[in-house]
């Protein structure tokens, strides 16, 4: 209760022109408990859909959030991060479905969910690290390269692989999330009833889990940046080599970027596969691992709160706004008058046909537009929008006006 009222006093206190995250974390986590009563309310108790969509948008704001911590605090650009998310999802369908049956192995595994997240999180890490270990010595459009590399190898493992993962066909039936036991009552419209091993399968469920993982993770990342790790990761930012030079071990640190960002890919991948209930290497291609970049440097590089904003405004543009938007142009011409334009004739397949195939040129506009108008991110930290906004100026050179006069 203490922590409550410590948080709503620096809402209140604090100056959001100067730091804008306290009001967001406050919005954000208003917006988190009221959404699923509004979406019940609005649609007369049939808002499973939209809980839904916005607890697959939660997987997007953790993948941010790991990318974050690689791209935003420790400078590293990391093109493949959609690998970690399958490693993630495959690991749970490995581990909590009866596929490994028809494997090699042919024993299944039903482990629960609770103890593959962790799972998930640490195999992630770990080949965090088998990135990280060789490819430190490159830095900028090498790393990239390499990091690109890695992100297009592993869903073609997944693909080809298809002894172990079936394929093309991916694993499906996947074990739901379990908890020990569920009190059951009018607000779910049953009778009062104590019910063990209730298995999650709802949208709400899943919304809730998602809400205390992102709650969690926000936490672990805010005290990740006040740490001396966190100090550490924006001194390699900055300048690696002053940063070495001040006796921070680069390779350690970069190492570390890695791994922990890939657990958190991790950790979203394992849900992802629980939600789903059927991971497949279509779903993990080089388009995510740019949608999430595209997440973090809109939103703000390096601060959290505008990264959790930019992945769920980008997330609300590409899963709902685009696919809306055809029957949207559909509904505008004929409401204008312009009804001669919806039906096909000759060449032109009509409107809605015209903006389906033009959607993700209107998305790289609103793109353009955003950085054109708003380069530093939405909601930026305070070193980069010092560094875009007012500049960064080099000290003046203070000439020696004796030396001068001798050398003459």
């Amino acid at each position: 209760m203490s922590a409550l009222v410590a948080g709503l006093r620096r809402v209140w206190t604090t100056d959001p022109r100067r730091d804008p995250n306290p009001l967001v974390y406050f919005v954000l986590a208003v917006t988190a408990v009221a959404y699923p009563v509004w979406a019940q309310v609005s649609t007369d108790g049939q808002g499973e859909f939209l809980i839904s969509v916005l607890a697959d948008a939660g997987v997007y704001v953790l993948l941010a959030l790991g990318l974050n911590v690689v791209v935003g605090f420790a400078g590293l650009l990391d093109l493949g991060y959609a690998a970690f998310f399958a490693i993630g999802a495959y690991t749970y369908a490995f581990l909590a479905s009866d596929h490994l049956v028809v494997t090699p192995l042919h024993t299944a595994v039903h482990l629960p969910f609770w103890i593959v997240l962790l799972v998930g999180m640490f195999v992630a890490a770990g080949f965090g690290l088998v990135l990280g270990a060789p490819t430190l010595r490159l830095r900028g459009d090498y790393l990239a390269i390499v990091t690109l590399g890695f992100g297009e190898i592993v869903p073609r493992v997944f693909k080809t692989l298809g002894e172990w993962t079936s394929g093309v066909n991916g694993i499906s039936a996947l074990d739901k999330p379990q908890l020990p036991l569920w009190l059951q009552g009018p607000w779910s419209g049953d009778p009062f009833a104590v019910i063990q091993n209730f298995k999650i399968v709802g949208a709400l469920g899943f919304y809730v889990i998602m809400v205390l993982l992102v709650g969690i993770c926000i936490v672990l990342v805010n005290n990740l940046r006040g740490s001396r790790i966190g100090r550490a990761w924006m001194a390699v930012r900055e300048d690696e080599v002053a940063a070495a030079a001040m006796g921070v071990n680069t390779t350690r640190i970069k190492l570390l970027a890695f791994a922990i960002g890939a657990a958190f890919s991790g950790f979203a991948g394992t849900f992802y596969g629980a939600k789903l209930s059927l991971v497949s290497p279509e779903n993990f291609g080089f388009g995510v691992s740019i949608t999430i970049l595209v997440m973090v440097v809109l939103g703000g590089m390096g601060n959290i709160g505008g990264v959790i904003v930019g992945s769920l405004l980008i997330y609300s543009v590409i899963f709902l706004f685009l696919p809306a938007l055809p029957p949207l142009a559909e509904s505008w011409a004929t409401s204008l008058g312009f009804g001669s334009l919806v039906a096909q004739d000759g060449d032109w397949p009509g409107i809605g046909q015209e903006v389906q195939r033009l959607k993700f040129l209107l998305f790289g506009l609103i793109l353009v537009l955003t950085m054109l108008l708003r380069p530093q991110g939405l909601i930026p930290s305070r070193a980069r929008q010092q560094e875009l906004v007012s500049g960064v100026r080099d000290e003046p050179v203070i000439e020696d006006l004796d030396a001068e006069a001798a050398d003459q």
